[in-house]
């Protein structure tokens, strides 16, 4: 017997208030755009006056990372003390601010933009993405965090794929984990959706065979030998721990040897990818948006989809005949996977509607 959707997600965790109380109305988007605008044009002003009133700390690193620190301070307690869009953007930009001086100082205490500054400022992301009170302020340090690693990787190792592997094995362990502690459901967003968008920006600049350091280039030290081979390695480990996290969720609704495919046909999807890098991981995240039922997800695994197939499509080292046949195969090949799976394995309609078919 099907137990009652209040049972279920109270059994998760998820408290469900069937009070009387009026439901919250939210202001429009463009209600809410002007008063981001509205933030970022006040502390435009706010910070132009502060600039010209402080430009000597500039002289010092010492007075440029206190100067920073303590506005980065002040924007945790604005936006620890209120929720609306106009203070939200306002602790932002002032944040943004006080990074800049806090990376100035940096970079004149190490003498040079090396690994170690990147580090530096990986490590000040990564703690502003976890203790910011502000869901856009973690979308964006968790944004800059993986931009920060990728440079970090690129700079002192030259391994530039293993930071996006990286960042998608994180990011796939998050939106998995994601109703499993309902009080930081939020804020688990807020760093999936950071770490997607730095997913993007890496796969970007990795495709244009250039880092994001205004055409400096790797030397071939380090971890380079594993390029860029160790990406997609990791996309596919990711991708085995979404397919066994689906078969643990849904165990009594697929069978052995639909398990065995599925295994299969992602370690068929990870020999494709050695060829067209970077298809193992946007097919990971088109599946995570699919079985999380997250369409935002499932556009950026599209995306990246596209990202990789046009990459492959005009690399130079493969004559133009061969990637076109090859990508044709590949398309017929899925084509035919899915009719299979449909014929042979026809999804559980109880499954399908979310229903717990254990009882």
């Amino acid at each position: 017997m099907t137990r009652p959707l209040t049972e279920r997600l109270a059994q998760a965790g998820i408290v469900v208030d069937e009070g009387d109380a009026p439901p919250v109305l939210e202001a429009p988007w463009f209600v809410r755009a002007l008063q981001a605008f509205s933030g970022w044009l006040a502390a435009l002003f706010l910070l132009g006056f502060i600039g010209m009133g402080a430009v000597f700390v500039l002289d010092s690193s010492a007075a440029a990372a206190t100067l920073g620190l303590v506005m980065i301070a002040g924007a945790y307690a604005l936006l620890r003390g209120s929720n609306g869009d106009f203070v939200e953007h306002l602790g932002l930009a002032g944040s943004l601010a006080g990074q800049l001086l806090v990376a100035w100082a940096l970079g004149a205490a190490l003498g040079d933009v090396n690994a170690g500054f990147w580090w530096s400022l990986a490590v000040l992301q990564a703690v502003l993405a976890l203790v910011m009170p502000s869901h856009t302020h973690r979308t964006f340090s968790a944004f800059a965090a993986s931009l920060a690693f990728y440079l970090a990787l690129t700079e002192g190792v030259s391994a530039p794929s293993l930071a996006g592997g990286l960042v998608l094995l994180s990011l796939t362990f998050l939106w998995l984990n994601e109703f499993r502690w309902p009080t930081y459901m939020r804020q688990l967003q807020a760093l999936g959706y950071g770490l997607l968008l730095g997913l993007l920006a890496i796969q970007v600049t990795g495709y244009h065979g250039q880092s994001l350091l205004l055409g400096r280039y790797g030397y071939g030290t380090g971890l380079a030998w594993l390029e860029p081979w160790v990406g997609d390695g990791l996309g596919t480990l990711a991708l085995l721990l979404l397919i066994r996290h689906v078969v643990q969720r849904h165990r009594h609704a697929i069978a052995p040897s639909a398990r065995v495919a599925a295994y299969g046909a992602a370690l068929v999807l990870m020999l494709l990818s050695l060829q067209a890098h970077g298809l193992s991981q946007g097919a990971l995240v088109v599946a995570l948006g699919f079985a999380i039922g997250n369409r935002l997800i499932m556009g950026f695994g599209v995306i990246l989809l596209l990202l990789a197939i046009t990459h492959y499509y005009y690399w130079l080292d493969v004559t133009l005949l061969a990637k076109s046949v090859t990508l044709l195969l590949l398309g017929v090949l899925l084509l035919a996977l899915r009719w299979v799976l449909c014929r042979r394995w026809p999804i559980d309609t109880r499954v399908a509607a979310g229903e717990d078919v254990s009882q």
